[in-house]
């Protein structure tokens, strides 16, 4: 645990400052290297084995990402935007089905690369769209990781302090139903002072506290899946690039889930 603390007092400032300070054309840049590397590890969890056919797969999402930051238009990117919060709806399905015991299967392996696809791709365009969009999008692009960020510190908190009754036992057997309501309930509550932060008037409230529920849910179903993933694989950790937090798509498996559901939900609430 004081690995963890001290990497995430050190990578936490670097990731603030990158969102905040960098021209979206750097930011997007380093969204870009962040999110092939959790490729990568996803590709190795699924069950690719050969070093070439993993590069090939990711050099394909790059020359993709390349083509939408060189093309970057509105309807395909709402189109990439909805077709992740769907494949999350469905990957909601596969969870619950697996929780109460109904697992459907592990899946193919065609599958689970479409899944990966699913999750980085819909997670590049919802950055690059919240960044971009005018002087306040670093600011919502800062505030929509932050409320993935509250959610899982309270969730630890409320999980490790109050018990209870498992999340997905059959999952994640160290969450639980106090931590889930605790990530959502910590969610709530930095909207009401991000608000005016994001020129919002107490009017919008509502509306962000409804987005940012949604997103922490979202960001629930992120690393519920993951671990789904690892548990057919039998790892631990995605990887093992950062001290103390596993690999990157340990990092990065609530954000991917998180960010399509907040960009998309930020143009259909008109904030």
């Amino acid at each position: 645990m004081k690995q963890r603390i001290l990497t995430a007092l050190v990578l936490a400032p670097l990731a603030i400052g990158a969102v905040l300070w960098l021209p979206t054309a750097a930011f997007m840049a380093l969204v870009t290297v962040v999110l092939l590397m959790g490729l990568w590890e996803w590709t190795r969890l699924v069950g690719l084995q050969h070093r070439t056919t993993r590069a090939l797969v990711l050099a394909v999402h790059a020359a993709v990402m390349a083509a939408l930051w060189l093309r970057p238009e509105r309807h395909w990117l709402l189109w990439l935007l909805g077709a992740g919060v769907a494949w999350w709806l469905v990957a909601a399905g596969w969870l619950t089905r697996t929780r109460l015991g109904r697992e459907p299967g592990r899946g193919s392996l065609a599958a689970k690369l479409l899944a990966g696809s699913l999750m980085m791709l819909p997670t590049w365009a919802a950055l690059g769209w919240l960044h971009a969009d005018g002087t306040l999008g670093p600011r919502w692009t800062l505030f929509a990781v932050m409320l993935v960020w509250a959610a899982d510190t309270f969730a630890y908190f409320s999980g490790s302090r109050i018990g209870g009754p498992k999340l997905a036992p059959r999952i994640s057997p160290g969450k639980t139903w106090a931590g889930f309501f605790g990530g959502l309930v910590g969610a709530a509550l930095i909207c009401v002072p991000a608000a005016p932060l994001l020129g919002l008037d107490g009017s919008a409230l509502p509306a962000l506290l409804l987005l940012g529920v949604a997103t922490a849910l979202a960001s629930v179903l992120g690393d519920l899946f993951e671990s789904l993933i690892k548990r057919h694989s039998g790892a631990k950790d995605s990887g093992h690039l950062i001290p103390g937090h596993g690999g990157m798509m340990d990092r990065i498996d609530s954000i991917v889930a998180a960010l399509p559901v907040f960009a998309l939900g930020k143009v259909w609430l008109g904030l």
